[in-house]
């Protein structure tokens, strides 16, 4: 007789065989997005496709959550936050309810490396959610050029000459510029006879 896993189970399994691997991100980012997702009256074993969320990190924790709620940046559902939490905000976009789910930090093994990673993933999955987390009702506007679906506008920026779309240019000094341009890029060129 095989025994049937429960969904937390099921759902552990999906994020572990995305993320490759079990660690202490994927036992939170399944437990958070299970949170996330019962507090919005949405089922995580179920594709949601009103569901859109901001990733506060990007660790571990971001792929449980990608892999569970089928979410991704290409689909314009998954939002990246460079903030270097262990949060995220779950919001359903056809009523504009959200919810922020957060880990509550604290040290949970005196033991280091591979041992520890094994020591917390444990500790993790057995701890009761009021010990590991926070969610409080939040309020998120969602700019019209982060929504999901086709480009709403495109524009070129006036000195690179590359596209830029769902308005995320800049306007400096009376010019249309890209990002990399305005602020500065994160590479830079090593031949630029292209």
């Amino acid at each position: 007789m095989t025994e049937t896993k429960n969904d937390f189970e099921i759902l552990l399994d999906k994020a572990q065989k995305f993320h490759g691997g079990l660690c202490a991100g994927i036992v939170l980012g399944t437990r958070i997005t299970m949170i996330g997702m019962r507090e919005l009256g949405m089922n995580p074993m179920e594709k949601n496709k009103h569901l859109i969320v901001y990733v506060e990190i990007d660790r571990c924790l971001a792929d449980a959550i990608q892999a569970i709620t089928g979410c991704s940046l290409g689909h314009r559902t998954l939002k990246y936050k460079p903030y270097g939490k262990f949060a995220a905000t779950y919001i359903d976009d056809r009523t504009g309810d959200a919810v922020r789910v957060q880990v509550l930090e604290k040290k949970r093994t005196d033991k280091t490396g591979a041992e520890a990673m094994k020591e917390a993933s444990r500790i993790l999955l057995e701890a009761p959610e009021e010990d590991l987390f926070r969610f409080k009702r939040v309020h998120v506007d969602i700019p019209k050029g982060d929504m999901p679906g086709l480009p709403i506008n495109r524009t070129r920026c006036t000195k690179c000459r590359e596209m830029i779309v769902d308005d995320k240019e800049i306007i400096a000094d009376g010019a249309v510029l890209c990002a990399n341009c305005a602020q500065g890029s994160y590479y830079s060129e090593i031949n630029s006879e292209n």
